[in-house]
C-alpha cells in the first residue's frame, strides 16, 4: 500500500554538477532553499565545449548512469546549459535537467509576493523558457488550423504557444514600465521632503533585512535562506546626537533623518534576465546618496562575495556612489583572532556591527551622519545676519548653536552646503578655522 501523504512530503531528491575547480556550497544552497535535497555532487575535472553536453559523450553518460544509481529525481548542473543541450540531456538521462539559472527563478518565482516581484519573476521566467520551449514538450510536430485545398498547413502547437509567450513578454513589459513610472512618482514625492537616502547592498543572505530591522524597528520579513527579500523596503531611520555620541564622548543636539531603502541580494553569476527585469528594483541602490555593503564576515566566501556585489553594482551603473562597508554577524568571529585580523587588513575602513546583538550601531551612525552630512564646521555670523540661520537650518545640521550678544556661534555638518553655493559662498566670510589647521 503507498503511503500517499508520504509520497507528497518527500523531497525532491537532486543531483548536482559542478565546472571544473567550482565549489558547489553556494547551489546547494539555492537547491535547499527550494526545498530539494541534494544526494549526492560531482564536479568536473574538466569540460569540453562540445555542442552535444558541454562534455564527452562518455562522461555524460557516466553521470546519467550515477544519477539512476542514486534515484535522483532531477540532475541540477552549476553552469548555464544551452536549450540544445539541455534537450539532448533529458533524452539521455530520461530525467529532467535544471540549471543554475532556473534554480534561481524558480526561487525568485516562489519569494515574489507583490505585484512589481511578481511582473518581474513572471518576465524573466518567460525569457528564459522561449527558447527552451521544445524541451517541455513531447512530439511538437501536431499542425492546427488550415484546411487542405483552401489554407496552409496552419501552425504547429510549439508556434502557437511561442507566439503566446512573446505576445505575454510584451504586456508584461508594458505593465513593469507602468509599475516604474509609478516608483518614479513616489520617489519625486520623497525628493520633495530632501531627505537623503541610504541603501543596503550586499550578497543574498548577508543579514540586510536583520540590519534594517535592527536599525529602524522595521518588520521586514527575515529567514536563513537566500533571496528571503525581492522587494525593496524603504524606512525611515533617526539618526539622535545620543547614537553617535558614544564614539566620541561629545555632547551634542542635533537630530537628522535618513531613508533607509533594503534591496534585493546579488549573488554571483545572477542571470541577465534577472538584472534586466528587477532593474526597477535595483534603481533604489542606483538613486541613493549612500550605499551601505552588508557582508557576512563569518563567511569564508566573504572576498569573493564582496567582489561578486561590486561586479553588479557597476553593472547597474551604481559603483561610483559613495558606500560605507560593513562587516555583519561579527559576534560570530569574535573569538577568532586571526579571522578578526584577517578582516581587518581585507576591510580596514569597515564598520564591524552584529544586527542581532545591536554591536557597532554607534560607530554605523558616526560613518553614516559623516558620509552623508559632511565634516563639522564653524561659523561666527554677526547678528545683524542673523536671518541666515533659517537657512542654514533648512540646508545643514546644526550641531551647535551659542547665542552671543554681537554673534551667533555655530557648529554645523556642511555636507548639503554643496548644492547651495551661493549659501555656502556667504557663510565662508563667516568661517572659524579650527586649531592646528
Amino acid at each position: 500500500i503507498i503511503d500517499l501523504q508520504s509520497e507528497e512530503e518527500k523531497k525532491i531528491r537532486c543531483f548536482l554538477v559542478g565546472a571544473p575547480n567550482s565549489k558547489l556550497d553556494e547551489l546547494e544552497g539555492l537547491v535547499k532553499t527550494l526545498g530539494y535535497e541534494v544526494v549526492q555532487s560531482h564536479v568536473l575535472l574538466r569540460q569540453e565545449q562540445t555542442p552535444t553536453y558541454s562534455m564527452g559523450k562518455g562522461k555524460a553518460q557516466e553521470i546519467s548512469n550515477l544519477a539512476k544509481e542514486l534515484e535522483a529525481d532531477v540532475i541540477v548542473f552549476d553552469f548555464i546549459l544551452e536549450p540544445r543541450k539541455q534537450r539532448n540531456w533529458e533524452k539521455l538521462a530520461k530525467l529532467p535537467i535544471l540549471d543554475r539559472q532556473e534554480i534561481i527563478l524558480r526561487i525568485f518565482a516562489s519569494r515574489a509576493r507583490t505585484k512589481e516581484a511578481v511582473l518581474q519573476v513572471e518576465l524573466a521566467r518567460l525569457e528564459y523558457s522561449l527558447p527552451r520551449l521544445a524541451h517541455s514538450y513531447g512530439d511538437m510536430t501536431r499542425q492546427r488550423g488550415g484546411n487542405f485545398g483552401a489554407k496552409g498547413s496552419g501552425e504547429t502547437q510549439l508556434e502557437l504557444d511561442n507566439r503566446k509567450i512573446r505576445e505575454k513578454i510584451s504586456q508584461l513589459k508594458k505593465e513593469l514600465a507602468q509599475v516604474v513610472l509609478e516608483r518614479k512618482t513616489q520617489r519625486k514625492k520623497r525628493e520633495k521632503i530632501p531627505l537623503p537616502s541610504c541603501a543596503l547592498v550586499g550578497y543574498t543572505n548577508a543579514g540586510k533585512s536583520s540590519l534594517l530591522n535592527a536599525l529602524t524597528g522595521a518588520e521586514v520579513f527575515v529567514e536563513d535562506k537566500l533571496f528571503a527579500t525581492l522587494d525593496p523596503t524603504t524606512r525611515k531611520l533617526q539618526i539622535k546626537s545620543s547614537d553617535v555620541s558614544e564614539c566620541k564622548n561629545e555632547r551634542r543636539n542635533f537630530a537628522t533623518n535618513i531613508l533607509l531603502t533594503d534591496t534585493v541580494g546579488f549573488i554571483s553569476n545572477l542571470p541577465h534576465s534577472l538584472i534586466n527585469a528587477f532593474k526597477s528594483t535595483l534603481e533604489e541602490a542606483k538613486n541613493a546618496n549612500l550605499l551601505i555593503l552588508v557582508l557576512d564576515s563569518s563567511d569564508e566566501n566573504i572576498e569573493k562575495h564582496y567582489k561578486t556585489v561590486c561586479e553588479v553594482l557597476k553593472e547597474i551603473e551604481a559603483d561610483t556612489i559613495p558606500k560605507i562597508i560593513v562587516l555583519n554577524k561579527i559576534d560570530c568571529v569574535l573569538e577568532n583572532s586571526a579571522k578578526l585580523l584577517w578582516l581587518e587588513n581585507l576591510f580596514p575602513q569597515s564598520v564591524k556591527v552584529s544586527a542581532t546583538n545591536k554591536i557597532g550601531f554607534a560607530e554605523l551612525f558616526e560613518k553614516i551622519s559623516n558620509e552623508i552630512l559632511g565634516k563639522e564646521t564653524e561659523y561666527k555670523i554677526p547678528i545683524e545676519n542673523q536671518k541666515l540661520l533659517s537657512e542654514v537650518r533648512k540646508t545643514c545640521v546644526i550641531l551647535q548653536e551659542d547665542w552671543q550678544e554681537d554673534f551667533v556661534q555655530i557648529k554645523i555638518k556642511s555636507g548639503e552646503l554643496k548644492k547651495n553655493f551661493r549659501l555656502a559662498n556667504i557663510l565662508e566670510n563667516y568661517y572659524i578655522q579650527p586649531e592646528g589647521e
